[in-house]
């Protein structure tokens, strides 16, 4: 689909999930790339994981800002605050919506439904029904690989058949691309998701495995290496994330009629992914010895007496695998950073923050 240009200085653009992980690192790219503008902030700070990490990258945003053209206005709220959320429509009138918030994981999907539907469905219900009330140029939002399943047939391509979901979690994230893509249909709103395949890098989650993992080896403990090390992972490091959403924020769908003259959905997704599937055992390695190099474990670290291999986890899935193409093809774009330069960094800040 051909894509309508998108000049982002001087535009008013609402960032929600901002300061989690991916939202704090677009944040800041934001102002370090922008001449003028507008960006607003939104997240509910919840306890999912330990809070001091977000207000971390938000002290990291607001130092940024200080020296920004741009300005930035942080606020705290659900986007399953109706409310809140038409009020903040009302008051900046969005050109850009970039919606990151989400209840994310698949494990804690299992024993916390609730908060998915609340956050995942009812949040981003909200985020439609005000760009519907409150027309925006483009709404780019984060889908997932988990939408994939089971999926045997790989690469993964966004023509996919996805409706064999394994967790509530890729459920969720499969019903935002069908409710967006009506809200396209429906009310002419260009529309681009983004199916985020495995992120890490510093500041990362604290839940997700190269983190937990790090936690556990820097106390001596030994880490659970699921489906006994026969999974695949496409890791795909933070920057590389943020440099495909930046550019896709930048071209939204272009808006068409159809033959029958009413509008064709100015919708499209697409997956960032690495590209390059890496082996779970090989990926672990590689993070040892850069917590290795980074001073974070000794060096006559002892790898094998801290592995134990076990079976697989309910709702996690043995191979994710991205065929980027479509966004190469569109954007100019593929991830170019690797794994073993991508731990190095996330070592060196695990080294720094923790000292």
């Amino acid at each position: 689909m051909s894509k309508e240009r998108i000049d982002l200085n001087g535009k008013t653009i609402l960032v929600t999930g901002s300061p989690g992980f991916i939202g704090a690192n677009l944040v800041l790219r934001l102002l370090k790339e922008m001449s003028s503008g507008t960006v607003v902030s939104l997240d509910n700070m919840n306890n999912y994981y330990d809070p001091k990490l977000k207000e971390y990258r938000l002290s990291l945003i607001e130092k940024a800002a200080e020296v920004s053209p741009v300005r930035h206005i942080f606020v705290q709220g659900s986007i399953g605050d109706k409310a809140l959320i038409e009020k903040l429509f009302d008051e900046y009138h969005f050109d850009i919506v970039v919606n990151l918030a989400a209840q994310a994981g698949v494990r804690y999907s299992i024993d916390h439904p609730d908060v998915y539907i609340e956050s995942n469905i009812i949040g981003f219900y909200n985020i439609l029904e005000a760009c519907r009330h409150n027309p925006v140029e483009h709404l780019v939002y984060a889908s997932s690989s988990s939408v994939y399943g089971g999926n045997k047939k790989v690469p993964f391509s966004v023509d996919d058949k996805v409706d064999n979901p394994v967790s509530l979690y890729a459920a969720t994230k499969k019903s935002d691309e069908l409710i967006a893509h009506a809200y396209s249909k429906l009310y002419n709103i260009p529309s681009t998701g983004l199916r985020f395949f495995t992120v890490y890098g510093p500041a990362g989650r604290p839940d997700m495995f190269y983190y937990s993992a790090t936690n556990t080896l820097a106390k001596d403990g030994t880490i659970k290496i699921f489906n006994y090390g026969n999974c695949k992972r496409d890791f795909t490091y933070v920057d590389d994330i943020v440099e495909g959403v930046y550019r896709v924020m930048q071209g939204a769908p272009e808006k068409q009629n159809g033959e029958d003259g009413l509008p064709l959905p100015p919708y499209a997704v697409y997956n960032i992914g690495g590209g390059t599937p890496e082996n779970l055992l090989d990926y672990i390695s590689t993070l040892q010895e850069e917590l290795v190099n980074a001073g974070v474990l000794p060096a006559d670290y002892d790898f094998e007496a801290h592995r134990e291999l076990v079976g697989m986890q309910p709702g996690d899935v043995p191979v994710t695998y991205a065929d980027s193409s479509a966004l190469e093809a569109d954007y100019g774009f593929r991830p170019t950073i690797g794994i073993r330069e991508g731990l190095r960094k996330f070592a060196q800040w695990y080294a720094e923050y923790y000292k």
